[in-house]
């Protein structure tokens, strides 16, 4: 299956958090996006991976996904290396994205800025044709695929957008998904240990965040993200 955009995440919620008003308003285009985890989310807190592994399925269900899979990567220890790399770039050459989004370029979790570097790495690599890969299982050799550009969305520490997406009209939605891993959000009635991201002031911050980068583009709700190279537009009215 040919994807128009493929998100990689760190942690099954990471796409959710960074993009998914983007995700559903792309979807609602007609747009394939596909979700790959790095990982299982498994040193997380509370809950369990089992339990991240059911939340992930039930917020790709909301938000309309194409596909979905994760890479069983090490929570908190995989490595920018070539294993790790070649792993990815199967993925990229299996679905053959235009657009990759990735993890935000620097956060305060140690795998979100390593999870962005693997990604954009191999994002590049993926267009080598001397690089030989193919998926478990298969005779073919995959063909090579580079994607067009690759986007960075933004995650915990507030860092200034290259650019930003109208999600006006997506914001429940994106919400909704985000819920959907209820062992990690807020609970009032959880007896979990607390963490960055188990407060109320966190979920509610999803929304105030998107409306104050609308607010700067003139817009209900906006999404940023950080770009690797400059972004071109066919002339002015294109932008908003």
């Amino acid at each position: 299956m040919k994807l128009d955009i493929l998100v990689f995440g760190a942690h099954p919620d990471d796409a959710e958090l960074g993009a998914g008003g983007t995700i559903a308003k792309e979807v609602s285009r007609g747009k394939k996006v596909g979700v790959i985890d790095l990982t299982r989310g498994e040193l997380g807190t509370r809950g369990s991976a089992d339990i991240r592994d059911q939340e992930a399925t039930k917020a790709a269900e909301i938000l309309g996904i194409a596909v979905r899979q994760n890479m069983e990567f090490a929570d908190g220890f995989f490595v920018n290396d070539k294993e790790h790399q070649l792993e990815i770039i199967k993925m990229i050459r299996k679905y053959r994205p235009e657009v990759v989004l990735c993890n935000a370029i620097d956060d305060r979790h140690i795998d979100h800025p390593k999870g962005s570097k693997l990604v954009s790495d191999a994002c590049f690599l993926s267009g080598l044709v001397k690089i030989d890969t193919k998926m478990d299982g298969d005779d073919e050799w995959q063909e090579a695929w580079r994607p067009k550009v690759v986007y960075h969305f933004i995650q915990w520490k507030n860092l200034e957008p290259d650019f930003a997406v109208d999600v006006s009209g997506f914001i429940d939605k994106k919400t909704k998904s985000i819920l959907a891993y209820s062992s990690q959000f807020f609970d009032p009635n959880s007896d979990e240990p607390e963490t960055p991201i188990s407060s109320k002031n966190f979920i509610d911050s999803v929304n105030y965040r998107a409306r104050d980068l609308g607010r700067l583009i003139g817009v209900e709700h906006a999404e940023g993200f950080n770009v690797e190279r400059f972004v071109g537009v066919d002339n002015l009215d294109s932008l908003i």
